[in-house]
């Protein structure tokens, strides 16, 4: 009896939604949206749910993968296992020697 409400207990919780930890990206967040460089060239999007695309010239989708904001502090992990980071200052992100702003 204790394994079968063990693995009933187990399938509950993973059939519960997923949400991405540590972060407090959402739709609403203030940091959610398209980041670009003062030329065009690079664009960093913020996905609601944890993920960034960022885009390089003609390069749609350069680089892929999962940040997390905290305070006013980016962290990025991308799929590759590429890590970076970057600050948040009034209103502008600065992240690895660039400075991007909100579009």
């Amino acid at each position: 009896m204790q394994k079968i409400l063990t693995t009933l207990a187990a399938v509950a919780l993973l059939a519960q939604p997923v949400e991405v930890t540590g972060t407090d990206a959402k739709a609403d967040h203030p940091y959610v949206g398209m980041w670009v460089t003062e030329d065009g060239r690079i664009r960093h999007e913020l996905l609601p749910n944890g993920r960034y695309v960022e885009a390089r010239g003609s390069r749609e989708r350069a680089y892929e993968g999962r940040y997390e904001v905290t305070g006013d502090h980016i962290e990025y992990w991308d799929d590759t296992g590429f890590t970076a980071d970057g600050d948040f200052v009034d209103g502008v992100l600065y992240h690895a020697g660039m400075v991007l702003y909100r579009r």
